[in-house]
């Protein structure tokens, strides 16, 4: 098996270390802004496969496949995102002979969309939202707002395709369906190419838990240790955590033996998770699946010492799943994992990239980085503004968190700004120490302190940064190029990194 890895950043750096310890020929692929990636440099081959823009290369289904026919790739891992949940992307790799390591297009179809999910789960016996089918576009006004008045509010207008928040709108009452349902279609239709939405029931104060499973096609399914997810910005995940503090060892079993039923149901293989709500009572009620691995697999990873992308890999080559049941759905200790965006906290969490001029990553006893970047590098305007993923682990929660303030206090980044001082902000908030949140909270506490600066909670860390800038600029200067100018050390230094004179 030889893999080519379809993806970029810390993703694809994270299957092509794997593709390396497991001793498989590995290729990247890159676009133009990525030429000089940190993923580029970590395979074995790597292919140009066109311009910046995702449309152009990462998405381009026939450029991609072209790169794995060059290079006599024999596989493909998809990652997440760009083209991991695209049916027709899996049947064009089955078209050419290669191995998608993911499951079949027949599962993402009927998985991916959330309608059909939703149908495959009542089907399954598995409790779901109260919600509708897909909502045709020739639906009239009256006739949304009383399927809405059917479901009772507040609701969920949600996009059929797509996820990470967008398409979705809450609608609190009657008056707001039409215009909710024009903005979630406009916004839908932008995103994904598919306008089509449906309505669910909002539950109120519901914790976001989710089961990841390994089915291998061989009729065996094992499911793992739920994920807390609840720390969300925009319906988008921010903080994870592994396994959730509400959740008791009987909603444990019942959580696991739902997410078997619905994966042994629809044939699954390969590595996916089943996304549930858990409400106040300890009630739970499927929400999607996806059909992929999960940007917070880490914390399974530390918790149960189990290798998932390794392991899509075995399943993908045939091997029969050999995880032992109980180590899975037991936590070792904690984990935390933490996203670190190249975005504004202080500019409503905007995009911000740029040239990364420094970079020293945490370290230490229960620490794991999973960057896509290195100094030098240009963060793209084009892709997601994810630059690395901080995961921590201890033998109890709060030694993951103190373990993980430590870390982001650590994470020195110069040259461009990050959401790590929010991270920070938010670690240290008592609710969220005592696990008293919900998929509310985030927007809740942020909205309340609107228009409050997070950069001065990092201006040491800041000063460190600088610091280091001035001294990796001098270490990289020749000593008869400084003397070339007339410059003590910390003046070139400085002068190189525009730190002052």
């Amino acid at each position: 098996m030889k893999i080519l890895v379809a993806n970029r950043g810390e993703i694809a750096v994270r299957i092509l270390r794997a593709c390396r310890e497991m001793g498989v020929p590995s290729v990247a692929v890159f676009s133009a802004c990525d030429r000089t990636a940190l993923h580029v440099g970590l395979a074995d081959e790597a292919v140009s496969i066109g311009a910046s823009p995702a449309a152009e290369s990462y998405l381009n289904i026939e450029r991609v496949i072209a790169a794995a026919r060059a290079t006599g790739a024999t596989a493909v891992h998809p990652g997440y995102g760009f083209l991991a949940e695209n049916a027709g992307f899996v049947r064009a790799c089955g078209d050419e002979g290669l191995t998608f390591i993911g499951p079949s297009p027949d599962v993402i179809e009927t998985m991916g969309g959330k309608t059909a999910a939703r149908r495959a789960a009542i089907e399954a016996g598995v409790p779901v939202v109260p919600g509708t089918e897909a909502l045709p576009d020739t639906l009239t006004d009256d006739a949304l707002c009383g399927r809405a008045d059917e479901i009772g509010y507040p609701l969920f207008i949600k996009a059929v395709a797509g996820g990470g928040g967008r398409g979705m709108r809450r609608v609190a009452d009657r008056a707001g369906v039409v215009v909710g349902v024009a903005a979630a279609r406009s916004e839908a239709g932008a995103a994904f190419g598919e306008s089509t939405v449906y309505f669910e029931r909002l539950v109120e104060g519901a914790r976001h838990v989710e089961v990841q499973v390994l089915g291998d096609g061989h009729g065996v399914v094992v499911p793992f240790v739920e994920r807390e997810c609840s720390i969300q910005r925009r319906h988008q995940k921010v903080i994870e955590e592994s396994p959730s503090v509400a959740v008791t060892p009987a909603i444990r079993a019942a959580l696991a033996e739902a997410a078997v039923a619905l994966s042994t149901a629809v044939s699954y293989a390969s590595a996916g998770t089943l996304e549930f709500l858990l409400d106040p009572e300890g009630r739970f009620y499927f929400l999607e699946m996806n059909t992929r691995l999960q940007v917070e697999h880490p914390v399974t990873e530390l918790v149960t010492g189990i290798d998932l992308v390794q392991w899509q890999i075995r399943i993908a080559r045939g091997e029969p799943l050999t995880v032992d049941p109980a180590r899975a759905l037991t936590a070792v200790g904690h984990a935390i994992e933490c996203r670190v965006y190249a975005e504004d906290p202080d500019a409503g969490f905007l995009p911000a990239p740029g040239r990364i001029t420094v970079l020293r990553g945490p370290s230490g006893p229960g620490v794991r980085d999973d960057s896509g970047v290195e100094a030098g590098f240009d963060v793209p305007v084009f892709y997601d503004s994810m630059i690395s993923k901080v995961s921590t682990w201890a033998p109890d929660r709060a030694g993951a968190i103190a373990r993980m303030r430590s870390a982001l206090h650590e994470y020195q980044i110069g040259g461009i700004t990050t959401a790590i001082p929010a991270l920070l902000w938010v670690l240290a908030q008592d609710r969220f120490r005592d696990g008293a949140f919900d998929t509310s909270f985030l927007d809740g506490v942020l909205a309340a302190r609107a228009g409050e600066s997070f950069s001065d909670l990092t201006a040491e860390q800041t000063d460190l940064a600088v610091i280091a800038a001035a001294l990796s600029a001098y270490l990289s200067v020749p000593p008869t190029a400084a003397a070339a100018v007339g410059a003590t050390p910390w003046r070139q230094a400085a002068r190189l990194e525009g730190v002052g004179q």
